[in-house]
């Protein structure tokens, strides 16, 4: 029951990273508006972020490529992260959001990192689950 619950979920973490990514191409206008203002080509990194999460949410769904995808995934939300600083930060840029709400995008993060991380094949302890295991 664990083997398919786990597999559900990895393909909802891979479709939502896939729509995600599609959004960046659909709605740029939106991810202009957070950018960091210290960022630099930020119609650039909106579509190379996109591209990113698309290409990540695929490879997800490979078994071979899983792990990386994983992995590659923490590592673009941790990059992600001083966008969800700046919303924080400075709520007066973002009157259409509670406050609240931008404080919040942060723990979010944090539950998509860990999400991400079970497709790692990584146990608790750091040591390795079996391919077989961290192929589900």
């Amino acid at each position: 029951m664990m083997r398919t619950l786990k597999l559900i979920l990895k393909w909802v973490l891979a479709v939502f990273f896939i729509l995600a990514g599609i959004n960046h191409f659909l709605n740029p206008a939106f991810y202009l508006k957070i950018m960091p203002p210290y960022l630099p080509w930020h119609l650039f990194l909106v579509y190379l972020s996109g591209l990113c999460e698309i290409a990540l949410g695929a490879m997800l769904m490979i078994p071979r490529a899983a792990r990386a995808a994983a992995w590659g995934m923490i590592l673009l939300l941790i990059a992600f992260l001083p966008v969800h600083f700046q919303m924080a930060f400075h709520p007066d840029l973002y009157p259409e959001y509670h406050p609240l709400a931008l404080w919040a995008r942060l723990p979010v993060q944090g539950l998509l990192m860990l999400w991400a991380w079970w497709y790692t094949g990584r146990r608790p302890g750091g040591e390795r689950e079996s391919r077989r295991a961290a192929a589900a």
